[in-house]
């Protein structure tokens, strides 16, 4: 291939570069998306939050439920509460839990959907 052939090739797929460029979220986000999709990497995690899409729980009933120390429970509530995947209200002298929001449910459920596919 001549270096005029090249060079055309290479200015061929500009505008496509150009609506990336445009649409792609900055690195800041990026990088906050990974953080979050990390949190997912843990499957006691995504037992937890699988418990919480039903009724929201106590770390004692999670760790009951899960067979896991109320301490791991614990490590991973708070895991889950900093990337504002879970909600806590007190009640008494015990703490609740439950999903922050709909999107952490369909966030997992579009997970198993594509594993399933």
């Amino acid at each position: 291939m001549s270096n005029d052939q090249n060079q055309e090739y290479l200015h061929i797929h500009e505008s496509s570069i150009k609506k990336v460029k445009e649409n792609i979220p900055n690195d800041e986000k990026l990088y906050d998306l990974a953080e979050l999709f990390k949190v997912f990497g843990d499957s006691t995690r995504i037992k937890i939050l699988y418990a919480l899409f039903t009724s929201e729980l106590c770390v004692y009933d999670i760790s009951q439920l899960l067979s896991v120390s109320q301490t791991a429970v614990s490590h991973q509530l708070r895991v889950l509460k900093t990337n504002k995947l879970v909600k806590s209200r007190k009640e008494g002298k015990n703490v609740f839990y439950s999903l922050a929001d709909d999107h952490v449910h369909s966030i997992i459920n579009q997970g198993i959907e594509h594993i399933e596919e």
